[in-house]
């Protein structure tokens, strides 16, 4: 996952481009890795029912494998989630930098003194 998706882009369009085109591609790689999964707990499970020795310990290199293929979902989500928040980010550095007031004013706040 790249860790700067975002500098250096401040047109809408890119960012949203690359936003979905982020969560497409890391939602097809969470996909792709459930479907292992299940192909692996279901062979853990045939492996359990069957009984046979051999089956049963090879269920333990399974269960790493199963181990394993969460803590890559794990972290896929939590790239997606970081991405999600830069985008946001960017989003609304993008909008609160050509923000004025009605009377062509910034939409800065004057501080008035206690006196």
């Amino acid at each position: 996952m790249e860790d700067n998706l975002f500098s250096g882009i401040r047109n809408g369009t890119q960012i949203e481009g690359k936003v979905l085109e982020t969560f497409q591609k890391n939602f097809v790689q969470v996909q792709d890795i459930l479907d292992q999964n299940r192909v692996l707990i279901n062979e853990i499970n045939h492996n359990h029912v069957s009984k046979i020795p051999d089956n049963l310990s090879r269920n333990a290199g399974l269960i790493r494998e199963l181990n394993n293929n969460i803590r890559r979902v794990a972290e896929l989500y939590a790239n997606l989630s970081n991405s999600f928040t830069k985008s946001m980010e960017a989003s609304s550095e993008g909008e609160s930098a050509g923000t004025t007031k009605s009377d062509g004013r910034g939409g800065q706040k004057r501080n008035r003194s206690s006196n």
